[in-house]
């Protein structure tokens, strides 16, 4: 199974800081965010890696060349300028993701998900979400789990976590160009092709300055018990 990491975000609500750095390189922890990511996937098994690149996204392949300082091989794709959003992103990666079901993993989160239990994992869904409990900022959250499955109406819903699994013929008719994620997942949803699951563990979602302080916070402290 390969991983993609979506890279390729502008960063808005982190200005100034994303004007002269991609997001996944502000760091947390003495380390940039996406080096969190490739690290643990890693050490869960992976080998390979996607990125795509959008804004100042020459630096990332500048910070990480090949990927072979973590154990990894790392496979760039480059998008055109302007974001491709999500699911524009995958279908731009598609050859380079392969014709096996593959993980996809947001590059401004924070978590401590086993992405080695996604390695492993048998899908008999077009797509596979890892949910949280609603942060405060996003206090109604998305969808909701029953039986183990994604549904939308329901007045328990959670978060998704920016954590997936997809099989690639989810995305395999669709036309490139920009693409959210959301409303290809609704039309499979209705049809229960989405399964899921819910993740109690450590999960922040690092999109402005008071959860990067938050997030860097946090780590600081884990450090000092440990």
């Amino acid at each position: 199974m390969r991983a993609m990491i979506l890279a390729a975000g502008r960063g808005e609500r982190l200005r100034p800081l994303t004007d002269t750095t991609p997001k996944p390189l502000i760091e947390v922890g003495g380390k940039p965010l996406i080096v969190h990511h490739l690290e643990r996937l890693a050490e869960a098994g992976f080998t390979d890696v996607v990125i795509n690149l959008g804004w100042l996204g020459e630096q990332i392949p500048e910070a990480l060349g090949d990927g072979s300082r973590f154990g990894l091989r790392i496979h760039y794709s480059p998008e055109p300028p302007g974001a491709l959003e999500t699911a524009g992103g995958i279908v731009h990666a598609q050859e380079l993701l392969g014709d096996a079901p593959f993980l996809v993993v947001s590059g401004d989160v924070l978590c401590d998900y086993p992405f080695d239990t996604l390695h492993r994992l048998e899908m008999e869904t077009l797509a596979h979400l890892v949910m949280v409990d609603n942060p405060p900022h996003h206090p109604d959250g998305d969808f909701g789990i029953v039986d183990g499955r994604i549904v939308g109406n329901t007045p328990d819903k959670l978060t998704f976590s920016g954590i997936a699994v997809f099989r690639p013929e989810l995305f395999a008719n669709l036309e490139p160009g920009v693409r959210p994620l959301r409303p290809v997942l609704e039309q499979i949803i209705v049809e229960g092709r989405v399964s899921a699951e819910r993740h109690t563990g450590q999960w922040m979602d690092v999109g402005s300055h008071e959860r990067l302080q938050l997030a860097r916070q946090l780590h600081s402290r884990r450090r000092k018990l440990q």
